[in-house]
């Protein structure tokens, strides 16, 4: 009899092929009996692709095998307490990894200085400086500049002088070494061609066309406005986080009026944003004397890190405090200054100026911040990062006990099962079971 192979195809009819008989049952019938009719008989193929249609239905789980080695159990152990560690304290406690988070925070800035000063030097004679003075751009924005000291070179005028001997370039013994109409790269103005000679060594510097008296390269002795360490800064934030449609301000709502007037901001009024400026300066770690001698930049950081599943007074502003021009000791590109000058006509409608080089402080208020507020999403995210660390544990733990320990082939042979059965074992026994059912 030709081999079949049961159900390979679903369905195929099975061609019906007579088989022999045992003696015992090639008799006749028993009387009364009736024949089988046709297809009634088992068909192998179509009960074979039925019981696999209806698998779909069953369900499958795991053989496990439990192993008696404290060692590889124990780092098991380990390894699920690492990842549990990692969720519960680094993801939840420290990230809050259960928070969707908004980090485009909207933020505006007004910042308002205060104070007065008075100097009386031969330049400017006595002079009261107030805000409009000393703070440059005066519409108070999140960027403001505080003078601290100026050199000023009064009553210029446009007519020829002898350059600054400081200038490179700008010395000469003779008229050839003055090119007429060019300038020194960093000259105070046009070459007419001469060299003015002077103090009797027979060197000079060249003559120039220029706003005269050029500049003095002076070095400030103290700073001229070394009271402004006293001044104070309004800086007033507001800030949104659109996402949650949550606004906050570093400003206290009191009922009482003069609430700014007086307090002043520290550790212990946190919602006072009236700073001044020695204080902001010692915070950098840096002395205003000395600092407003050269000029410099500061850095005001506020930072704005809000958890909405808390009440919103808990939302607070962290204030931080950074010299930004200024990295190693000693540094030639330190400090902070330049130049601007005001302009008068005379009687005679003769234009002339005053020219003042300024330093003084630059302060940039920089504002930074998110927002994080409970969502399932992100909870069901890490959690699930989570459970896919402690598979990886297993897998680990798995690799060490079947490859890496001793006794790796004992737990290998009981950790898989190796079924094999021939082809003709299987043949025979569905044909004695078909055999059997018609006989």
């Amino acid at each position: 009899m030709d081999e079949q192979k049961w159900g390979t195809k679903c369905p195929r009819p099975l061609r019906r092929r007579s088989l022999p008989r045992s003696p015992a049952a090639s008799g006749p019938a028993p009387s009364g009996a009736e024949p089988p009719e046709a297809g009634s008989a088992l068909r192998p193929g179509v009960m074979d692709c039925r019981s696999r249609c209806l698998s779909i239905f069953d369900y499958k789980t795991e053989k496990f095998v439990i192993a008696k080695n404290k060692k590889v159990g124990l780092l098991y152990r380990l390894l699920q307490l690492g990842v549990l560690g990692y969720l519960l304290g680094w993801v939840f406690l420290v990230k809050k990894g259960y928070q969707a988070v908004d980090t485009t925070i909207q933020s505006s800035v007004i910042t308002k200085v205060k104070g007065v000063a008075f100097t009386n030097t031969s330049e400017l004679k006595e002079h009261l400086w107030d805000v409009a003075d000393y703070v440059i751009p005066s519409q108070g924005e999140n960027v403001f500049f505080v003078v601290t000291h100026m050199i000023v070179t009064p009553h210029q005028r446009q007519t020829t002088c002898a350059e600054s001997p400081h200038v490179p370039g700008a010395r000469c013994s003779q008229d050839s070494d003055c090119s007429k109409g060019e300038a020194a790269d960093t000259g105070n103005g046009v070459m007419t061609g001469k060299c003015l000679l002077g103090g009797g060594n027979g060197s000079g510097t060249c003559e120039i066309f220029a706003w005269c008296p050029v500049e003095k390269p002076t070095k400030p002795t103290k700073p001229l406005l070394g009271k402004a360490e006293d001044f104070t800064v309004y800086i007033k934030n507001s800030i949104c986080f659109p996402k949650f449609n949550f606004s906050k301000t570093n400003v206290l709502h009191s009922e009482n009026p003069n609430f700014l007037k007086f307090c002043r901001f520290s550790s212990k009024t946190p919602y006072c944003p009236v700073f001044r400026l020695g204080t902001i300066v010692s915070y950098t770690g840096n002395d205003f004397r000395k600092m407003a001698m050269e000029g410099g930049v500061i850095g005001i950081e506020i930072e704005w890190n809000c958890d909405l599943d808390q009440a919103p007074s808990a939302c607070r502003p962290h204030y931080s405090f950074r010299r930004l021009d200024k990295f190693t000791e000693p540094s030639a590109t330190a400090g902070y200054n330049f130049r601007f000058a005001k302009y008068y006509h005379d009687v005679d409608g003769v234009e002339f100026r005053t020219l003042m080089k300024v330093y003084g402080i630059r302060f940039d208020v920089l504002v930074s911040g998110k927002a994080g507020k409970f969502n399932i999403i992100p909870l069901m995210v890490n959690v699930g990062t989570a459970l896919a660390l402690m598979g990886a544990g297993a897998f680990f733990c798995d690799f060490v006990l079947l490859y890496l320990i001793k006794k790796s082939h004992f737990y290998r042979d009981k950790k898989y099962e190796q079924i094999r059965m021939s082809s003709q074992k299987f043949l025979s026994r569905h044909l004695a079971a078909l055999v059997s059912r018609n006989s």
